[in-house]
């Protein structure tokens, strides 16, 4: 899981932030980017992509990427913005808000997937990082639970949509409470919704 590291490590970058995000695919509330710096040589065999983790892990290892991180950025793009761009363009920017919001600067970015972000930090796209890159695996974690957060908070003004389980995805119960009850205010407008 260190492999990429080293490799940018031996081409003479120090502060190599790793990114992913969470919630690219449901019918609302935002998209959350995490960049995550970690120190150098950091090894947890606890962090690996945040979909194979159980709630109750994510959220210890949460927590000890908190305390161990040099830096922790977040990017969010809301709803509105979501319909306003597209998924994808909202995706990537709350990806440069979350490499933004580092509190250490990044010198070069391991990016989750296949596109590049804009911004003039060196940079390289890894499909299937979460699994491949130890800083993309923390960064993955960071997004989920950041954003299982929000849904969770939403669930208490929206609860008729039982956000706190389905976290916004288009689950049967999901698409049946948008039925009855309508899109709420956190609702991606743009996405189709199979009833």
């Amino acid at each position: 899981m260190n492999s990429f590291e080293s490799e940018v490590r031996q081409l003479g970058f120090s502060s190599i932030a790793g990114i992913d995000e969470a919630g690219r695919g449901p019918l609302a509330g935002p998209v959350v980017a995490a960049a995550v710096i970690l120190p150098h040589d950091y090894i947890n065999g606890d962090i690996r992509d945040s979909k194979i983790l159980t709630p109750l892990k994510r959220e210890r290892i949460y927590e000890t990427i908190k305390n161990d991180a040099l830096s922790i950025g977040l990017g969010v793009v809301e709803p509105d913005v979501i319909d306003d761009i597209n998924i994808l363009r909202a995706t990537l920017l709350a990806m440069e808000k979350a490499v933004l919001d580092l509190s250490t600067p990044a010198d070069y970015l391991l990016i989750d997937g296949r596109d590049t972000i804009n911004l003039s930090i060196p940079q390289k796209p890894i499909i299937k990082g979460d699994s491949l890159s130890i800083s993309v695996a923390a960064a993955s974690i960071i997004a989920k639970v950041s954003r299982d957060r929000m849904m969770d908070e939403f669930h208490l003004k929206f609860s008729e949509y039982n956000f706190i389980k389905n976290k916004g995805y288009g689950t049967r119960e999901h698409r049946d409470a948008i039925k009855k009850y309508g899109y709420c205010e956190i609702h991606r407008k743009s996405f189709k919704v199979r009833i």
